[in-house]
């Protein structure tokens, strides 16, 4: 029996061809961003935890996945520092981001035209673990983005194309633009973590950069999560300072944030599928709760439906070496 039904949806499902001719949201590896953490030395290359997308290198070893990755049509790759030594006073961070300059060196020699982030964040460089410089207790704003902003010109002046500032300081953003300027550095974009939480989901992340807090928590400049006004508020006060783009993270937490930045900036819009999130995902994969893969695919393409344009993830290796 057949029932008068005027409007029926299936017909547009019927086949997997007919779906692929309206699918509306689609991931593709040139919309994903691979993280690595680089490390002194030569012939690192470690998987913190085997499986979950973490990869610790020397930049020697870098160039070799970049060369692959590039090939593969990834769309960039993220470099986080982890340095030999740490100290807390902001100064001497040439010699700290030695291994990064090397890794920069290698990367561009690799894939010229590879589009290079670099994260501006002090956490892995000081003993404290903490995003900014700090006296006592307390951490401090302004001293800190003068430092912040001596990183990026240093990473800048290597030859990345995007500085990273994942700080959540109050006016880096213009400051550096301002330093970036005046160092003739007019070309370096900036990437803003303009809303980044204060988030349960970073462990496998500060275990990989050695960038655990040794007191304290980060609630004093990373945003509560709960606060949607105010995520709007920092978004908008790094478009106005400068940003070329603009990072919601984390981003499977963040829908509604990242929906909320597409509509109120124009800006290219960055989500981090961060390391918790992914880990996540392959821990119920490893336990047979799920199918890992289609419930990865099935995350990213809901991120990039909530608005995000480029997707910052683990995932970008293990899909370009399929």
């Amino acid at each position: 029996m057949a029932l008068s039904i005027p409007v029926r949806l299936r017909r547009l499902r019927s086949t997997p061809s007919v779906r692929a001719m309206f699918s509306e949201t689609q991931v593709s590896l040139r919309q994903l961003v691979q993280p690595y953490f680089v490390v002194p030395g030569k012939g690192v290359k470690q998987e913190t935890r085997p499986g979950y997308g973490l990869w610790q290198v020397s930049p020697d070893v870098l160039r070799e996945e970049i060369g692959l990755l590039n090939k593969a049509g990834v769309g960039g790759v993220m470099l986080f520092g982890v340095p030999e030594h740490k100290r807390d006073d902001g100064k001497g961070l040439d010699v700290q981001m030695e291994p990064l300059r090397q890794a920069i060196i290698e990367c561009k020699s690799a894939a010229p035209e590879l589009p290079l982030f670099a994260d501006v964040c002090l956490c892995a460089f000081t003993t404290h673990g903490h995003c900014g410089l700090v006296k006592g207790n307390t951490i401090l704003n302004d001293e800190s983005v003068v430092a912040l902003t001596d990183m990026a010109i240093l990473l800048a002046k290597w030859g990345v194309d995007f500085v990273s500032p994942s700080d959540m300081m109050d006016g880096r953003i213009g400051a550096m633009r301002k330093g970036l300027d005046e160092a003739g550095l007019q070309h370096t974009s900036i990437l803003s973590y303009a809303i980044k939480m204060a988030s349960a989901f970073y462990g496998p992340f500060r275990e990989a950069a050695h960038s655990a807090p040794g007191f304290g928590d980060r609630k004093s400049y990373q945003m509560p999560a709960g606060n949607r006004r105010e995520a709007r508020r920092e978004l908008l006060l790094d478009v106005a300072e400068g940003a070329d783009a603009v990072m919601v993270k984390p981003a499977m937490t963040n829908l509604d944030l990242i929906r909320d930045s597409r509509e109120a900036t124009d800006l290219p819009i960055f989500a981090y599928q961060v390391s918790g999130e992914y880990a996540m995902l392959r821990a119920s994969g490893d336990a047979g709760l799920m199918d890992f893969d289609r419930a990865l695919e099935e995350s990213l393409i809901a991120i990039r439906r909530a608005g995000a344009d480029v997707i910052v993830s683990y995932a970008a290796r293990p899909w370009a070496l399929r």
